[in-house]
């Protein structure tokens, strides 16, 4: 299979896996995005306000803010904090638009490794018996490997950032950088059917490279959702859950013909 080809069955199992999902009784599975999203916000919540209570007392007991007179010190302590919040939450955004869509991937590994059983299950007719020693396995390799891919990912960036000062070569950068992490994604998505098969991991990475189309059409929409300002990281929980069970389609007409 070339990557053309490849990247066709990538987004062609990806439109197929929600209506699979409904049709097989494994739509509550998108409650977990849910509880994701709202322990999201209450952990950035908390820790942007934490943060800039924590700068301020520090800047007080640095210059000693509330011996000042002019303005007021409760006024001028209020404007300083409103600055930090902002400057703080704006950061907070930055990071996770950058990195959001590895901590997506390893915090609801679980739900992934569970899910991707149960969606071979359906396509195999046979019943997997649950194994606490390999579902812990599946969930451990999960995160270790969107560990890889984010520290690979983070390389080539830095190194395709470099590139993108030369003339010509950097207007080609910004599509290079999406088709990266679409990449890395639809592999880490992938990658709960090799661990199944008993793929390691130097193996599942040589087969992704022989199908880097596959990868990066299974990553595609999950990768384009992180785009979207602000709200990116909130739909991107719901697209992995689709994400996954395409994988596990995708990855069932492959691996059989081409390990």
């Amino acid at each position: 299979m070339n990557n053309w080809q490849g990247f066709r069955l990538g987004l062609k199992t990806y439109s197929q896996a929600t209506s699979f999902m409904f049709r097989n009784k494994l739509g509550w599975y998108f409650i977990f995005p849910v509880i994701f999203n709202i322990l999201l916000f209450i952990a950035g919540f908390w820790s942007v306000s934490t943060f800039t209570d924590g700068i301020i007392t520090s800047i007080n007991e640095w210059i000693n803010l509330e011996s000042w007179d002019f303005w007021g010190s409760g006024f001028l302590i209020a404007l300083i904090k409103g600055f930090v919040w902002l400057v703080l939450r704006i950061l907070f955004f930055i990071i996770y638009a950058y990195i959001g869509g590895y901590i997506i991937i390893i915090l609801l590994s679980p739900v992934y490794a569970f899910l991707s059983e149960k969606t071979e299950e359906i396509i195999s007719g046979k019943i997997i018996p649950f194994n606490i020693t390999q579902f812990s396995k599946d969930i451990i390799r999960g995160v270790l490997l969107a560990l890889r891919n984010m520290a690979v990912e983070i390389g080539l960036t830095l190194l395709l950032f470099v590139l993108s000062f030369i003339p010509i070569v950097g207007y080609l950068t910004p599509i290079a950088l999406f088709l990266v992490s679409a990449y890395f994604y639809g592999f880490s998505f992938m990658d709960y059917t090799f661990e199944r098969k008993r793929f390691k991991i130097d193996y599942s990475v040589r087969f992704m490279r022989r199908n880097k189309g596959l990868a990066i059409g299974n990553g595609f929409v999950f990768s384009l959702v992180l785009l979207i300002p602000y709200i990116g990281v909130m739909i991107a929980g719901f697209v992995s859950i689709v994400s996954v069970v395409a994988a596990t389609l995708a990855a069932g007409e492959v691996i059989d013909s081409d390990s």
